[in-house]
């Protein structure tokens, strides 16, 4: 527990969605003031393109909307509208650390990897000066996760475009990827095309009683026919090797599913509150409102309003969520 956390002004109870407003591929972080403080993927607000958004809470269920958190683009992505899944965290150092994909100025080229730093949770976060990683094809270089270990060993993962999901050792700054270092291909996606795996992507990982829990989502995130959910899997290192829920169970390996009323949840970050609960913040499309007057039509398909669960562990230590909730639900213990 933060001993400066602001005091919350929690309901007994919350309701779905917690941010009613387009806010993708949401990222939470408990800040050293005590705040939670979210972020998602670029969008467009009151006539405004917001690079990257940010919002902040006392108690995980009342977001006030801040804007805009990165507020100039990198000079190798300034001619773009393509800014995806920021991910922030603290570096020991008390500077705070985005890590987030672009579409460079080569409208040709596939999408790179960038980070930024700033001196507060809500920015201005700046652009380091060059990508963290380039040269990928499409959008296989997307949704990077910042992970530290318990020794300080940095370790981002990413990873998409039908291809597996990848795991990396950064620098002690956080700023690269330590040289001779490898990366490792810890989860591969599946052939079978009914199932939720041909795409994998939006990797967090979790570390809960001994086990690395690698949460992410698939396969198809955004549009009217989209399809999208949580799978997970599980190591005893950090680096793999993972197995994953399908493969230990022989079934889909999903953990949270759409319904009637939310369609396509996923993209999850994970937050534990004081009683050791964790839950799962993710964004879902609502079925009553589904489209809005977005940046271009490849963006506009597709709502994402930010959502919230909790996270159960069944006998085996496997999470389950099931499916959104739509009506009042207890809230965070913070």
């Amino acid at each position: 527990m933060i001993p400066n956390k602001p005091k919350s002004s929690a309901a007994d109870f919350y309701q779905n969605p917690v941010l009613d407003a387009d806010f993708p591929d949401p990222s939470v972080l408990l800040a050293a003031d005590g705040y939670y403080y979210a972020y998602a993927t670029q969008t467009k607000r009151a006539g405004q393109v917001i690079n990257f958004q940010v919002a902040r809470s006392n108690n995980l269920v009342d977001w006030e909307y801040l804007g805009e958190s990165m507020p100039h683009k990198p000079t190798w992505a300034a001619e773009t509208q393509r800014f995806w899944a920021p991910d922030v965290s603290q570096h020991a150092d008390g500077r705070y650390l985005m890590y987030f994909s672009a579409q460079p100025n080569d409208p040709t080229a596939g999408l790179c990897l960038g980070v930024a730093v700033a001196e507060r949770p809500e920015g201005p976060f700046r652009d380091s000066g060059q990508p963290l990683l380039a040269g990928g094809k499409g959008f296989e270089d997307i949704d990077p996760m910042r992970f530290v270990e318990d020794t300080g060993r940095q370790l981002l993962y990413w990873g998409s475009g039908f291809g597996p999901l990848r795991v990396r050792e950064l620098t002690a700054d956080g700023l690269s990827f330590l040289p001779g270092s490898e990366t490792r291909q810890i989860v591969q996606p599946r052939t079978d095309t009914t199932t939720y795996g041909r795409l994998i992507e939006g990797s967090w990982v979790h570390f809960r009683q001994g086990w690395y829990y690698l949460f992410y989502s698939g396969d198809n995130c955004c549009g009217p026919d989209a399809r999208y959910g949580v799978l997970v899997a599980r190591s005893r290192h950090p680096t793999g090797p993972y197995q994953t829920l399908a493969q230990a169970t022989g079934t889909a390996g999903t953990i949270l599913t759409g319904n009637e009323r939310w369609q396509a949840p996923g993209h999850n970050t994970l937050v534990t509150d004081d009683d050791g609960q964790d839950w799962l913040i993710y964004h879902a499309i609502d079925r009553q409102q589904p489209t809005f007057d977005a940046i271009n039509d490849e963006q506009g398909f597709s709502r994402r309003v930010m959502m919230m669960d909790k996270v159960r562990y069944d006998a085996d230590g496997w999470p389950q969520v099931g499916s959104p909730n739509n009506g009042p639900q207890p809230g965070p213990a913070v």
